[in-house]
């Protein structure tokens, strides 16, 4: 498992202002977005590219575009929603999927999948998982495994915080055969008892969308 933390003075200053309490749900829904973009950029280095001949107004030369297939940008419902139209932004021609999973509260690693819109053939396919949160690790293991039943290879987690028992988690736990990738703004200090990033920015969903009894 690869690992990379944003290190740059806007991100901390996104990042800051998300985690404030008093932050508006539209200012924070903005800020996810702005935030996914910085990390998209990253997380995107390796995209697949194939060489193409073209004119400009001077003279022909040779240039790069993303190759076929399609990557494909799968949100985990229903805060990762918040995380895709920067995705998209910086990604227009990307497929997008949909997975619907929840955490089992009496067992926090394991989880529910409640919902699926994805290709059956994930082959030779560059997937990017999106969720603000890395917490226990086990949505996002449940996640890149279930992609790779589909048979991706290629998976890419973009996440805005993550904590350090998630991370162990994922390392321990991720199915080695995948080319993985972790992309963070910042690793906080722990979980509390309630399996909640410590100190975090609250439960991501609820501040994007509202709390739902």
């Amino acid at each position: 498992m690869e690992l990379h933390v944003l290190n740059h003075p806007l991100v901390e200053h996104k990042l800051t202002v998300l985690r404030d309490k008093n932050t508006p749900s539209s200012t924070f829904r903005e800020l996810v977005s702005e935030l996914v973009m910085l990390e998209a950029y990253e997380a995107t280095r390796d995209l697949s590219v194939v060489s193409t001949p073209i004119e400009t107004p001077v003279a022909p030369m040779t240039g790069k575009k993303l190759a076929s297939p399609r990557p494909i940008i799968v949100p985990v419902l229903r805060a990762g929603l918040g995380m895709l139209d920067g995705m998209t932004r910086l990604i227009p021609t990307a497929e997008v999927g949909f997975l619907g999973m929840k955490r089992d509260e009496e067992h926090p690693t394991q989880q529910i999948t409640y919902a699926n819109r994805l290709p059956e053939d994930l082959s030779g396919r560059q997937c990017f998982l999106i969720d603000p949160m890395l917490a226990t690790g086990g949505t996002l293991v449940a996640a890149t495994h279930y992609l790779a039943e589909r048979g991706a290879k290629d998976v890419t987690a973009i996440n805005i915080i993550a904590a350090p028992e998630g991370i162990k988690y994922v390392e321990e736990h991720i199915d080695p055969s995948i080319d993985f990738k972790v992309v963070v703004c910042a690793v906080d200090e722990k979980l509390n008892d309630k399996c909640y990033i410590v100190p975090g920015l609250g439960d991501a969903g609820d501040r994007l969308y509202g709390v739902i009894d």
